[in-house]
């Protein structure tokens, strides 16, 4: 039996991202087993919503990534592994460093040995963070309108490639860090098939997000329920953001095709054509709504990057991954799914909010 055919787990499978991923594999025939503790908030939503859509084909283990025996259980008869249990937010791991470097960098070195020592040992893609990068204060910046731009045409076109330095900053971009070179070292030194996503923001249905993660969904739920919209900094930040659905397609072709990319990392997001500033975002929310949203401006926080946008021409050239969901198209896709899902009675995109 090929690793395509066997069932395939997903830690942190639950979450908005793992849940995406367990319902494309269970339509495309395959069975999926998911190990998550259930703490974040909207896990439980999701994991009913998988059951109830595809019962049996959806094996669930609660557990957390630190423990190895319960890792070791959800391993048997797994083919392959997509590994998203983490702590996400820089904010938490400023507050509880350790817990941060327990969960990230301890869960994913518990989970690399027992892949290792496993019968089958299955591939694994691990989804990192831009966060490696540091906070690229040496990017020369200019505000230009809404936002920042960088007058180096490289940059502004291309955005930031792998080649770039390593510079973890803040103990969140520290203990994911540590875990991406891990991955990368495992299959350098004990020859695992593994290889490495370097997010940036994804979004989509599914998403519950809040200030410290998520935030293009934050911002939509916060405009829908008519709340106000906390601005850290000056709004002009930039980053690349990219539709959940295009990053599922990234996901199946990095198992698709892990021959070509085993041992590799690779800058995963909207890439140039898909940039938004907090300000553009909060004025794509008004047009597509109707909505005026309220907005409180805050000081900066730590380790916060005025700008980032993908550069994923290396896993393009790889495996031939496309993204099909532009800006509009997308941040209007998850408003009406947030829309659907509130207690609160919203219009149809384009329509005013019935308050």
């Amino acid at each position: 039996m090929s690793n395509a055919t066997l069932p395939v787990l997903i830690t942190g499978g639950a979450g908005f991202i793992g849940s995406n991923l367990a319902d494309r594999l269970v339509r495309s025939g395959r069975r999926v087993v998911i190990l998550d503790n259930l703490s974040r908030s909207g896990s439980e939503r999701n994991l009913e919503w998988l059951q109830n859509q595809h019962g049996s084909a959806i094996e669930f283990h609660q557990a957390d990534i630190r423990n190895r025996t319960s890792i070791r259980r959800a391993l048997v008869g797994v083919g392959q592994v997509f590994h998203f249990a983490a702590q996400v937010a820089v904010t938490t791991s400023l507050t509880n460093a350790t817990e941060d470097f327990d969960i990230n960098a301890g869960g994913t070195l518990n989970l690399l040995e027992e892949i290792r020592e496993s019968r089958l040992r299955p591939g694994l893609l691990f989804t990192s963070t831009n966060k490696v990068y540091g906070q690229l204060d040496d990017l020369e910046m200019r505000a230009a309108g809404s936002r920042y731009e960088s007058p180096d045409p490289i940059t502004r076109y291309q955005g930031i490639s792998e080649q770039r330095r390593l510079d973890f900053h803040s103990p969140y971009g520290c203990s994911k860090g540590a875990a991406d070179q891990y991955v990368l070292d495992y299959a350098r030194t004990f020859g695992l098939r593994a290889a490495v996503f370097r997010m940036s923001c994804i979004y989509g249905p599914r998403q519950f997000g809040n200030e410290d993660q998520g935030w293009v969904a934050h911002f939509l739920i916060r405009a829908i329920e008519n709340n106000t919209v906390t601005i850290y900094g000056d709004g002009l930040q930039v980053r690349d953001i990219l539709y959940i659905d295009d990053l599922v397609d990234a996901f199946l072709l990095a198992e698709e095709r892990m021959g070509k990319i085993v041992g590799q990392a690779f800058n995963i997001g909207g890439g140039p054509k898909n940039t938004i500033s907090l300000r553009e975002l909060l004025a794509l929310i008004e047009s597509i709504s109707g909505l005026r949203v309220s907005v409180r401006n805050e000081a900066w926080r730590a380790a916060d990057q005025r700008y980032y946008v993908s550069d994923t021409r290396k896993f393009e050239a790889r495996t031939g991954w496309r993204r099909n969901f532009d800006v509009n198209a997308g941040v209007r896709r998850l408003y009406e799914w947030l829309a659907s899902t509130r207690e609160t009675k919203v219009a149809a995109a384009g329509q005013r909010m019935l308050i």
